[in-house]
């Protein structure tokens, strides 16, 4: 790219797209063992391909067939839970409370603590207001009507994970934001305090009110900007109270660095997984339904044990595949697997203690109905033997 044409790009750059490390904080990620100097960039737990494996041409085919479309999106209006601030009015029965607002924001009540992961309120998940993916359905609460949180946890810098209007709302209620390496200098640009800000590398901690918040690997990638240097770290979290420990993928490719992650700090009552987004155009960077379920059980030690709710999918239309199959992928994924997992509609609060969740496919009564039909739940869908090393285990194809 020629220098001159530099400034110009930067003189686009509106404060939706954050603002590069600069001074101490790219010292910092300049020091960080998962910072390439060389490419100047971080580098993954596994060699990851971020850019679309096919041609462009090839993509577009697919993307915009007509008959592909239809089924990207709901059929209907998409249910979203009428009695969310009423059921989260008291306090969670065993101390741990789980959201799920839609793709990946998440509202995690862990003994007596709020963590807000994630949390994405735009109606686009798009630096623009007049283009980029729309919400397909309204957000369950009112970000206002939320109340306080501890803290806000972010996983990496874009545009559906880290939404400007969400920021500065946050950014005025007092409450502490985790947030990767680099990804602080966003949120400095949007009216963050720096004193609110815990920026973290992989392996690293803060202790906010009591949780012990921790940055774990992810295999993905970073950027916001028309010209992206790659300077934001990206990441997966665990949170852990004095009872209760959550994990939330946020965006991944599957790599056996999850078992890792669950020996050193599981296992967890509750998984949250990135399902949704996935495609063969960039299979390293996000995960089907199948390596979702892998990892919830790498997670867990190699056991159908805790719960797994899926997330990524839902809200916005970010790929190729039809809209309901995340959903459809997991529900087949756990009941071969064994394993337990919560499937509520977006804003529907659950406890994962409970003897019972939402586990219902919600979704069919608003999806385009697959060639074939839906198909039928096993005879025996009871927990079925799983094995001790998930590594071992096969990915089946998508329902």
């Amino acid at each position: 790219m020629s220098r001159s044409l530099i400034p110009g790009l930067r003189s686009l750059r509106t404060p939706a797209f954050g603002a590069d490390p600069a001074g101490a904080r790219l010292a910092r990620i300049r020091r960080s063992p998962n910072f390439s100097v060389a490419e100047g960039s971080f580098r993954n737990p596994e060699g990851a391909r971020t850019r679309s494996s096919g041609s462009t041409m090839e993509f577009a085919k697919i993307y915009f067939r007509k008959e592909e479309r239809v089924r990207r999106g709901p059929a209907g209006t998409v249910p979203v839970h009428a009695t969310t601030l009423a059921d989260l009015a008291g306090p969670p029965a065993d101390g741990l409370r789980i959201t799920w607002m839609g793709h990946s924001s998440v509202l995690a009540e862990i003994d007596g603590r709020r963590v807000l992961f994630d949390p994405v309120w735009g109606e686009r998940c798009s630096p623009f207001s007049f283009a980029g993916p729309k919400r397909l359905h309204p957000v369950p609460v009112p970000l206002a009507a939320l109340g306080p949180v501890d803290a806000v946890v972010v996983s990496h810098d874009h545009y559906d994970h880290l939404d400007m209007p969400t920021i500065k709302a946050l950014a005025g209620t007092g409450t502490v934001f985790a947030v990767p390496l680099g990804v602080g200098a966003h949120l400095e640009r949007w009216g963050v305090p720096a004193d609110r800000l815990r920026e973290l590398d992989w392996h690293e901690s803060a202790e906010v009110a009591g949780l012990t918040l921790t940055a774990t690997p992810a295999r993905h990638f970073c950027g916001r900007g028309l010209r992206n240097q790659q300077h934001t770290l990206w990441a997966s979290w665990v949170v852990a109270g004095p009872e209760h420990r959550v994990y939330h993928s946020g965006d991944t490719g599957y790599f056996p660095g999850f078992r890792e992650i669950g020996a050193a700090h599981g296992p967890f009552d509750v998984t949250m997984i990135q399902i949704g987004a996935y495609s063969d155009f960039w299979p390293d960077i996000h995960m089907t339904p199948e390596e979702g379920m892998r990892t919830h059980l790498d997670l867990q030690g190699g056991i159908a044990q805790g719960l797994m709710l899926p997330i990524h999918w839902g809200t916005f239309n970010l790929a190729p595949h039809p809209w309901s199959e995340p959903g459809e992928g997991t529900l087949a994924a756990a009941r071969r697997a064994g394993a337990r997992i919560a499937l509520p509609c977006p804003g529907e609060p659950f406890e994962p203690g409970a003897r019972s969740v939402p586990d219902a496919p919600w979704w069919r009564g608003v999806a385009v109905v697959p060639d074939g039909g839906w198909p039928e739940p096993p005879a025996d869908s009871g927990p079925q033997a799983t094995t001790t090393d998930s590594g071992d285990q096969e990915a089946a194809p998508v329902a």
